[in-house]
C-alpha cells in the first residue's frame, strides 16, 4: 500500500501546525485533492524561501493531488503585512504581471503544468475588477474587526501604524480560498507560519458561507539551526534565476551549509530516500562534506539542471581540491597593454566584481583577505605586472578562504 503523502511530508519535516490533522490525512490519502499555495510576485525570481514550498506541490502532485500555485496579481497591488513592519512597495500592474511569468517558467521545474495536472492562476482575474460595494456587503458581514486585531500579522503592524489598504489584505486572502473552493474545488490551502491567521479567515469563510469544511496546513520557514531565514548572502538573496544569481553560487551556497543543518536540507530540498539520507545523518565530522557535496548537487540539478550542476561540481572540484583552477571558474580579461606601467588591485577587483568599491577592495587588503596567487596581499596599492602571471598569462585572485577568480591577459 503507497504511503499517504502526509507521511511523507511529515516525515521530511515540511509541516509546521494543521487546522485538523486527522481530517486532513484522511482527505489525502485517496488521489485528487485539489490544494494551493500563493506567491506574492514582489520580484520577477523566486528565491529558496519559495523553494521548499515548490517541493511541497511536486511531492503533492507526484501522490495524484492537483496543486494551484495562485500569483498574487490581485492582492500584490496591496501587499501582505504578514511578517513586516513597514508598508510594502505597491508595485504597477506590468510589473506585477511581468512577474508572474516569470515565476510560471521557475515553477515548472518542479511541477508538471500539462493536461491540468496542475494549475496557474492569478487573483488578479477576479480581484481586479470586483466592485467595492458588493464586496463589502457579500464578504464583509462574515468578519469581526476585533478578531482580526488579534491577528499576529495585524498586532506586528499596529505598534508602527497599520494602513487601511493593508487591513483589507485577510479579507481578499480568504476570498482567494473561497473563490478557488468554488471554482476549482480545491479543499486545502498551504502556507508559511505567517499565514495562519488568513488560512483561518479562509476557512471560516467559506464555513459561513457554503457550509463546507476545507482545511489549512503551514509548513517551516527554511531556517537555519539557530532559526535565522536561511537564503542570504553578503551578495543578497539566493535567486532561482541564474541571471541574479550564478549556478556556481548557488552550487556553492548549499556546498557551504553548517553541519547542522545539512541533513534538514536534504530532506526539505531534495528527492533523495530518506533511507539514503539517514546514511548521510550518520557521517561524521570531515565525512559531512560528502554530504554537503551530495546536497549541493542535488539542489541544483533540480533548479538548474543536471548539465549545470556538475559544471559547478566540477569548478568547485578543481578550484578546492586542484589548486584553485578550473576552466570555468569566473574570470576577467584585461589586455597586455594594462600591465606596462602596473594596475592597480584594487581597481582589478572592482572590475572583476570582486567587491563594488576602491575602499572595501583596500579595506579587505589590509585586512589580509585579498590573495594573489595563493599569496595575501599586504600592500592595498599594490599593483599587479606581467611577472604576476603564468606561462598561460593567467593569476588568480582570491578574497577570503572560498571564492577565487581567474584573471587572464589577453
Amino acid at each position: 500500500m503507497a504511503k499517504n503523502v502526509f507521511e511523507t511530508l511529515e516525515q521530511r519535516g515540511y509541516f509546521s501546525q494543521a487546522t485538523h490533522k486527522e481530517e486532513i490525512y484522511d482527505l489525502l490519502s485517496n488521489p485528487g485533492v485539489s490544494f494551493y499555495i500563493g506567491f506574492d510576485p514582489t520580484a520577477d525570481s523566486l528565491h529558496v524561501g519559495h523553494f521548499v514550498q515548490m517541493m511541497v506541490m511536486s511531492h503533492m502532485q507526484k501522490a495524484g493531488h492537483r496543486p494551484i500555485a495562485l500569483m498574487g496579481g490581485g492582492t500584490g497591488m496591496i501587499g501582505d503585512p504578514s511578517g513586516r513592519t513597514d508598508m510594502r512597495q505597491i508595485l504597477t500592474l506590468d510589473t506585477i504581471d511581468h512577474n508572474v511569468e516569470c515565476f510560471k517558467k521557475q515553477m515548472s521545474k518542479v511541477v508538471d503544468f500539462t493536461n491540468d495536472r496542475a494549475l496557474i492562476v492569478n487573483n488578479a482575474d477576479w480581484l481586479r475588477d470586483l466592485n467595492y460595494l458588493n464586496f463589502l456587503r457579500d464578504i464583509g458581514p462574515h468578519f469581526s474587526v476585533n478578531k482580526m486585531l488579534t491577528a499576529e500579522c495585524y498586532k506586528q503592524r499596529l505598534e508602527k501604524g497599520l494602513s487601511f489598504i493593508e487591513f483589507n489584505y485577510m479579507l481578499l486572502q480568504a476570498y482567494d480560498f473561497y473563490y478557488l473552493h468554488k471554482n476549482y474545488n480545491c479543499s486545502l490551502e498551504f502556507g508559511g507560519d505567517d499565514q495562519w491567521s488568513n488560512i483561518l479567515a479562509g476557512m471560516e469563510l467559506i464555513r459561513r458561507k457554503d457550509q463546507a469544511s476545507v482545511y489549512g496546513l503551514t509548513f517551516t520557514l527554511l531556517t537555519n539551526s539557530e532559526g535565522k531565514k536561511m537564503g542570504k548572502t553578503a551578495k543578497g538573496a539566493v535567486w532561482l534565476d541564474p541571471n541574479k544569481f550564478s549556478v556556481y553560487d548557488f552550487y556553492q551556497y548549499w556546498r557551504n551549509v553548517d553541519d547542522a543543518d545539512v541533513i534538514k536540507c536534504m530532506k526539505l530540498l531534495t528527492f533523495l530516500d530518506m533511507d539514503e539520507i539517514e546514511d548521510y545523518a550518520k557521517l561524521k565530522d570531515s565525512a559531512i562534506n560528502e554530504a554537503k557535496k551530495r546536497l549541493a548537487y542535488e539542489v541544483t540539478a533540480i533548479i538548474h539542471g543536471r548539465e549545470a550542476a556538475e559544471i559547478a561540481q566540477t569548478t568547485a572540484q578543481d578550484i578546492f581540491e586542484n589548486a584553485g583552477r578550473s576552466d570555468d571558474m569566473k574570470t576577467t580579461e584585461i589586455k597586455a597593454s594594462q600591465l606596462a606601467d602596473g594596475l592597480a588591485i584594487a581597481d582589478l577587483m572592482v572590475t572583476a566584481g570582486i567587491v563594488k568599491s576602491k575602499g572595501e577592495a583596500k579595506r579587505m587588503i589590509q585586512q589580509k583577505g585579498v590573495y594573489l596567487n595563493d599569496a595575501v596581499v599586504e600592500d592595498p596599492f599594490y599593483a599587479l605586472r606581467e611577472s604576476d602571471f603564468d606561462a598561460s598569462d593567467e593569476a588568480i585572485l582570491r578574497k577570503g578562504k572560498k571564492n577565487y577568480y581567474r584573471i587572464k591577459v589577453l
